[in-house]
């Protein structure tokens, strides 16, 4: 009889995923904690302790559904700490003929198994737990001159009926996102997060993690990540109660002081399959039909999950190798030191790194507009910010993170994803968050030691890719207003942004540099 080994890995961690129901009584399933995977990018110690203890529990579970595990720990003498060699290792130490996953989450991991040669055989199911596959996608985008995620979000709403009433959209409109833009208002109460209890399994986890990758950017003080079902769920069930009738309004906004507001934090545990993208936008669904959630605030949500989420998937797969090396600006730069630190005196960055380093998590705005604004603006390297992005968030699996990065936030794909680059001046951020009234530069200023640096990096940034951007329909209006400017205005916020990037501390132009060991650079900044 032939025998299998089931890989499963950290982000599969769901008992309806369709290789498991497969799965024969003789098969062994295998789950590797391996440190090559911890360490290719220094990864949040959050993160990892997140999914090694969710990894942990998973193979408890499996146990006791009666399946036959092996777990591989980080910790155990033989462990080959490669993915792929642990799994070979086990396979032959098992008499297994071969060695079946399903579709990894990394182009790189499913490149790796499909050119292992001259051993145990590798096999990969495609991962159902999606609601599109990439071949289908691939079918849809090889019919779009401009393939925008709107499209792809109406047909997938039509084809799962998600907020539909026969052909048509309830509450009479696809997207309601013009609805969803508000800052926070002057006065809001804010429902605490559940906390999750610290078991001996996740105790354990915590201490091997600090042991390992103490070296890693992030505290592991204050660990919030659910890491079982129950837990995963428990955060479902708060998020449609308490955060979403309100989430709609002030998706967008951003608080000096609180890192979560109304958003779900759920992408964490759908990312490694304890929750799946169905029921929760179905959950969703549910209160706005029971008149619990506003539509504006259900549609947001779900686009996000239904639209955005298998959007960004689809152009990973499709789109891969290649996408990677995109740079259509051409930006060269490397990453600034103090996004290891947070040490700037640009408060919105500074309380954004913070938090990221005390929960590995920051809302989608702060990704774009803030961290990712300033890295645009500045001309960071694709490569450089990709790998912070992907080390940093306890939710980056490299299938969401890449195209999020380096399309959405670095236009660096040329266009492909978003029509116009993200860029703003510090008058957004002054207008979406309370960052402004704490920091030392003044957002209402362009020139001078005083000035925010955003605005003047603003302008140079329009004037250094004027060439790219200026025959853009949507920067028309923007372009208009620079060319309005006196030339004496004009150079002169070019010598001040100039002379603020002359003085940013940053690593050496990105390439084969020290980041993929761990490796965290010191340093602090204008």
């Amino acid at each position: 009889m032939s025998r299998s080994l089931i890989l499963i890995t950290g982000d599969q961690l769901s008992l309806d995923l369709g290789l498991l129901q497969t799965t024969g009584d003789d098969d062994v399933v295998a789950l590797c904690e391996v440190a090559e995977e911890g360490r290719y990018v220094p990864h949040h110690p959050q993160k990892i302790a997140m999914m090694l203890s969710a990894m942990r529990h998973f193979a408890a579970t499996l146990r006791d559904k009666g399946y036959r595990v092996h777990y591989s720990a980080l910790d155990d003498p033989d462990n080959a700490h490669g993915l792929l060699a642990e799994a070979e290792r086990l396979a032959q130490a098992y008499d297994c003929s071969r060695i079946v996953t399903t579709r990894p989450g990394e182009w790189r991991l499913l490149d790796a198994m499909e050119r292992r040669q001259g051993g145990i055989p590798w096999q990969w199911v495609e991962d159902d737990r999606f609601y599109c596959t990439p071949g289908e996608f691939g079918d849809w985008l090889s019919h779009r001159r401009q393939p925008r995620m709107e499209g792809f979000y109406r047909l997938m709403r039509r084809r799962t009926g998600l907020l539909m009433e026969g052909d048509e959209p309830m509450g009479g409109q696809w997207n309601f996102d013009k609805d969803n833009r508000r800052p926070l208002p002057q006065h809001y109460t804010l429902p605490k997060p559940p906390r999750h209890t610290v078991d001996d399994l996740t105790r354990e986890v915590l201490t091997l993690v600090e042991e390992h990758f103490d070296e890693h950017f992030g505290r592991l003080d204050g660990f919030h990540w659910p890491v079982t079902r129950r837990q995963a769920l428990v955060d479902l069930r708060h998020f449609i109660d308490h955060l979403l009738p309100s989430f709609g309004d002030v998706q967008d906004a951003i608080s000096d002081s609180d890192p979560f507001l109304f958003h779900s934090r759920l992408s964490a545990p759908m990312n490694l399959g304890l929750l799946s993208p169905r029921e929760v936008c179905e959950a969703a669904e549910t209160a706005y039909l029971e008149g619990h959630a506003p539509i504006n605030a259900v549609e947001g949500f779900i686009r996000q999950i239904l639209g955005w989420r298998e959007y960004v998937r689809g152009i990973y797969w499709t789109r891969m190798p290649d996408y990677k090396g995109y740079n259509a600006l051409q930006a060269r730069r490397g990453l600034p030191h103090f996004y290891w630190s947070g040490d700037t005196g640009m408060r919105c960055l500074s309380r954004a790194i913070g938090m990221t380093r005390d929960n590995a998590y920051a809302h989608h705005i702060q990704r774009l507009m803030v961290t990712g604004n300033f890295a645009l603006l500045c001309d960071v390297s694709p490569e450089a910010l990709c790998d912070w992005y992907l080390a940093v968030y306890a939710d980056a699996c490299e299938w969401v993170e890449l195209p999020n990065t380096l399309g959405m936030v670095l236009h660096a794909d040329g266009g492909l994803m978003g029509s116009k680059p993200y860029c703003a001046s510090g008058k957004y951020i002054d207008r979406m968050s309370d960052h402004c009234r704490h920091c030392r530069y003044d957002v209402k200023k362009t020139l001078g030691e005083d000035a925010c640096p955003f605005n003047s990096l603003y302008w140079d940034f329009l004037e250094r890719h004027a060439d790219t951007l200026a025959s853009n329909p949507r920067m028309k209006l923007i372009y208009g207003s620079l060319r309005r400017m006196s030339d004496d205005k004009r150079s002169a916020m070019r010598r001040q942004a100039t002379s603020f990037l002359d003085n940013l501390a940053c690593e050496p132009s990105y390439g084969q540099g020290p980041h993929r060991d761990g490796y965290r650079p010191q340093g602090a900044n204008p």
